[in-house]
């Protein structure tokens, strides 16, 4: 059952690699606009849940529907347009094309969904200004720090206004003043835009941007109370 006003749910997701199981009866939801944490230690399960919600990964079993509608029954081609439009992603390192600059990277998303050069070029400086790496718009990744980097990664993931933003250990490779700042950004941009935010990490001080906090063991879930 789909808890009421949620944006996107799952229930009772398993997921088997050969032996292992990643998911045993793992759950979750998110409301738009929330931003949950998706905690565990190395090998829980977290980064499989996550690839799952985003449709990137099939579970064995379970259901997951978002906006109402259950992902199983969408094809390849209807799942493709979510993370093309309606999903975005931040990696732990950034995964930026190389030959692109910075602005084209962030214009990519735009660019593979139809919008003109000039356009989708417009739009991502808007967004690279908001995180802080407008003048890094015509570098290339390779000349930038990490922490510019990872801006410009998260610029990337924002530049489509996506409902859900999908950000998998986003300041693993940071050190914590770039880590703190990318998250003050990443978490001020999504809720300007009532995104909301599926955040996999293994580290408190990134959970503590969250609202909700959802701890994951030997592929199970379960909500854990905030304490203010």
């Amino acid at each position: 059952m789909t808890p009421a006003g949620s944006l996107l749910a799952a229930h009772d997701l398993h997921k088997a690699y050969g032996p292992t199981h990643a998911l045993d009866g793992a759950g979750f939801s998110i409301h738009p606009g929330e931003i949950v944490a998706v905690m565990g230690p190395s090998g829980s399960g977290k980064s499989t849940l996550l690839h799952c919600l985003a449709g990137i990964v099939t579970p064995d079993s379970g259901s997951i529907t978002y906006n109402g509608l259950e992902m199983a029954t969408m094809n390849d081609s209807r799942r493709s347009a979510l993370r093309r439009s309606e999903f975005g992603f931040v990696f732990q390192f950034g995964q930026l094309v190389p030959e692109l600059t910075c602005v084209e990277n962030v214009a990519l998303p735009l660019r593979l969904n139809g919008t003109s050069r000039k356009e989708a070029e417009r739009t991502a400086l808007t967004w690279m200004e908001r995180l802080e790496v407008d003048d890094l718009a015509a570098k290339r990744p390779g000349e930038v720090s990490g922490g510019q980097g990872q801006r410009v990664a998260v610029a990337r993931s924002l530049v489509t206004g996506p409902r859900v933003l999908f950000a998998d250990e986003p300041t693993g490779a940071l050190d914590s003043l770039n880590g703190e700042r990318v998250m003050e950004l990443l978490t001020d941009a999504a809720r300007s835009t009532n995104a909301a935010v599926v955040l996999v990490t293994h580290e408190t001080r990134v959970a503590a941007y969250s609202d909700r906090e959802v701890v994951v063991r030997d592929g199970r879930s379960r909500d854990m109370e905030r304490v203010v």
